[in-house]
């Protein structure tokens, strides 16, 4: 029997062409968000900028990204309906979108939202992959570098009431950091979008490896951290480029419970219950009764790796 039973709801979009729009984009979010309210859904959880085609991959200047791809405010005119309609059905949502600040600044960015329609919650990417200069000789360009800046508000988790809820984007569940803050802060469920390539422009890495390591990561991350990861993908073939899709909820268990069956838009459910991740955070990652910071000092001193001889043992 369910102990703390939670509707979780994954909705992976399918391709977003360069001619699409934000209206045509918003529809099909809009149908899925029903979809996931029919099915129980308390959350449910949309891709990486999920309003655009996955313009990183173009070369252009900043103030053209900016005005073809970027959103000056959430919600906006375009997306005002999204959160309308979560506070008709009494759902919650996560949106991964390009973020223009105020003052300019520009962040590939995710808002939790909760059933009442209101913001309470933002994260800002802060493991951009890719590069900041031209490559025209790669088949297509991975330009995170270039058209965001580093997030700059950390790794956090907000309580829901009914859940504690951490967010991350796409290349941020590759690193091991991003899921253990979390996890310190008593995290239950971590949000996740991502568009994820399939090929590699910087090495020829066998394309089956691409689906393995982000079921791996998600996996490890969910059992190392005794949290239920619900990971959205946005997916299939956008002007010739392929992305892959996977999008999957994991239990605290590190078992894949749901998974998307194609690369179209589908979405996927499962009733996640809560208590699962407490039983692990109690007997397996009982963090207050094991962890040894005072053995991890590496992991913050230095960035990069280097070669360190072990002082010989004194007994």
């Amino acid at each position: 029997m369910l102990k703390r039973p939670y509707g979780l709801a994954v909705a992976q979009l399918g391709p977003i062409q360069p001619q699409d729009t934000r209206a045509q984009c918003v529809a099909r979010l809009l149908e899925m968000m029903r979809e996931a309210a029919s099915r129980g859904a308390k959350l449910v959880v949309f891709p990486e900028l999920a309003l655009t085609t996955f313009f990183p991959r173009y070369w252009m200047n900043e103030q053209e990204a900016e005005q073809r791809y970027f959103e000056a405010s959430m919600p906006g005119p375009e997306t005002a309906i999204l959160f309308e309609t979560a506070r008709k059905l009494g759902i919650g949502f996560y949106l991964g979108y390009a973020e223009l600040t105020k003052d300019g600044r520009r962040f590939n960015t995710a808002v939790l939202v909760d059933a009442q329609a209101n913001i309470v919650g933002r994260y800002r990417k802060i493991h951009l992959p890719g590069h900041s200069d031209h490559k025209p000789k790669a088949p297509f360009q991975h330009l995170e570098k270039k058209y965001f800046e580093v997030g700059n508000e950390g790794f956090k988790v907000w309580d829901t009431k009914e859940a504690k809820i951490g967010m991350c984007i796409c290349n941020d569940r590759r690193w091991p950091e991003t899921w253990r803050v979390m996890g310190l802060q008593g995290a239950e469920i971590v949000a996740l979008g991502y568009n994820t390539p399939s090929v590699n422009i910087h090495w020829p890495e066998p394309p089956h490896l691409r689906m393995f390591h982000h079921l791996l990561t998600l996996q490890a991350a969910a059992y190392q951290n005794a949290v239920w990861v619900a990971a959205s993908a946005k997916a299939g073939v956008e002007d010739g480029s392929h992305l892959i899709g996977g999008s999957a909820i994991v239990a605290p268990s590190g078992e894949i419970v749901a998974q998307a069956q194609g690369e179209g838009d589908e979405v996927i459910f499962c009733q996640a219950d809560l208590a699962m991740g407490d039983t692990f955070k109690q007997h397996v990652f009982n963090f207050a009764a094991h962890r040894r910071p005072e053995h991890y000092r590496l992991i913050i001193d230095r960035v990069g790796a280097g070669s360190t001889m072990g002082a010989p043992p004194t007994d």
